[in-house]
């Protein structure tokens, strides 16, 4: 069943988040074009939300292992605006707790981006939160049922009165709401304090047989083809130049990839392609503390 309200009145695009913030990154970004609207489309904001026309049992879906993550630039400009309505990105997550309903978003939104750039997949544990910072963890209780899990959240929304938090199809299955499509919830932030640097996990993730020993979730697999863009670059020997440094520090395959764009070459350097969630995550981190930059996460 689909939840109510999921369409844009109810969430802003990621495209739109995104477009709020890139402004405001220092890394030269590739920018992506949205599709154009063919004959015989249904209008974006048009399109029904719903699960996979074929129900999935994802009940045995593992919990997540939080770690503590860098809070980037991209998803938390604040403030921003969505519908007239002014939201602020908490500066913290130490303390916060709320109560209110929870919706959940499915296969409208799956494989789009999220509003911090990375893809949305509604059969991970994740969830869409107005003002924690991008990334965050947090605790999410159903308190009709008294079940719990554990969410990663990586995205905006909901913009609907009374509804606090938008968990994915896989979440919102485990909390058993699917079919009602909302319900009563509390949400409680995981400080970052608390947690267990992605970076410690780093050396695990890129021995493939020491990844096999972790957690399930530890070794979530990443759409095909995930990369970390570090910069776009239109000079080809300063792309390369920084490609060697990459390659020198973090020991993952680096490569440059020329693209036009407007009849003008830019020379993408892309770490990559990574297969692991939290790979990726400790990456992201490690490429932050190098002094490399804000990258962004791209499929292709």
């Amino acid at each position: 069943m689909n939840k109510p309200l999921s369409g844009c009145s109810a969430r802003i695009g990621a495209a739109c988040l995104l477009a709020l913030v890139s402004a405001c990154s220092t890394v030269p970004l590739e920018q992506k074009r949205t599709p154009a609207v063919q004959p015989g489309d249904i209008p974006f904001d048009q399109v029904r939300d719903s699960g996979p026309a074929v129900p999935v049992d994802m009940l045995a879906t593992p919990e997540v292992t939080p770690v503590r993550e860098p809070i980037g630039v991209a998803g938390n400009k604040s403030p921003y605006v969505v519908n007239g309505v002014r939201y602020r990105v908490l500066d913290g997550v130490k303390g916060y707790r709320e109560r209110g309903h929870a919706s959940w978003y499915g296969t409208k939104f799956h494989g789009r981006k999220t509003a911090n750039g990375e893809v949305y997949n509604m059969y991970a544990m994740s969830a869409a939160h107005k003002t924690l910072p991008l990334p965050s963890y947090a605790k999410v209780t159903n308190l009709d049922n008294g079940r719990s899990i554990i969410v990663r959240v990586n995205d905006r929304g909901p913009f609907v009165p009374g509804r606090i938090i938008d968990l994915s199809y896989t979440a919102a299955q485990k909390l058993g709401y699917i079919d009602k499509g909302v319900a009563r919830v509390e949400v409680e932030a995981l400080d970052p304090a608390s947690l267990p640097s992605a970076m410690e996990t780093l050396a695990v993730e890129k021995d493939a047989a020491a990844r096999n020993g972790l957690p399930q979730d530890a070794s979530f697999k990443l759409p095909d083809n995930t990369f970390l863009q570090v910069g776009a670059y239109s000079s080809s020997s300063q792309a390369e130049q920084i490609r060697a440094q990459l390659a020198a520090t973090f020991g993952y395959p680096v490569t440059v990839s020329p693209v036009n764009r407007g009849g003008k070459m830019l020379y993408r350097v892309r770490i990559g392609p990574i297969e692991q969630q939290r790979a990726l995550v400790a990456l992201r981190e490690s490429v932050e503390q190098q002094n490399f930059g804000q990258p962004q996460v791209v499929v292709d």
